[in-house]
């Protein structure tokens, strides 16, 4: 049986992540995958790739042949060249920036909106807007109960 390391597509159109799987040759791409081995993200800056190294190296010494994607996703992570004997075997993969909580990303957006000036909108309104301004609602409430000035008939 020839066995291939690919890459099996998941996701949502244009959204595309992809899970690393050693699988018969013989399987569609998305089919039914013998093991996963790890995770390429190709939409994020930089590139997510998670790859568990020593089963590469396993399936790799086995016979296992990967695809051209795969493999140069192996030359970036440096497992390729472990297992040919080649130097540079560290890669070239760059690390995810870390990532900051919820509550640190929180704390700072709120801080940015108290520095916010707090002044009304500069647009001036249409001329069909019926709200009642606030001068103008006080006279109407005033009528409205029966206390004005003028003298009832």
């Amino acid at each position: 049986m020839a066995v291939k390391i690919k890459l099996m597509r998941l996701g949502k159109i244009r959204q595309p992540y992809y899970r690393v799987v050693v699988a018969d040759a013989r399987t569609r791409r998305s089919g039914r995958a013998i093991e996963t081995i790890g995770k390429y993200h190709p939409k994020n800056e930089p590139s997510l790739i998670e790859i568990d190294s020593e089963r590469v190296q396993y399936w790799l010494g086995v016979g296992a042949q990967p695809t051209e994607s795969v493999e140069s996703l192996l030359k970036i992570t440096g497992d390729w060249q472990r297992f040919k004997g080649l130097p540079g075997g560290e890669g070239t993969l760059k690390p995810q920036p870390e990532k900051v909580d919820r509550l640190a990303r929180f704390q700072a957006a709120l801080a940015a909106a108290n520095e916010e000036p707090t002044t009304e909108a500069t647009t001036p309104r249409k001329k069909g807007d019926r709200r009642p301004k606030a001068d103008e609602g006080a006279s109407d409430s005033a009528d409205a109960s029966g206390t004005s000035d003028a003298p009832a008939e």
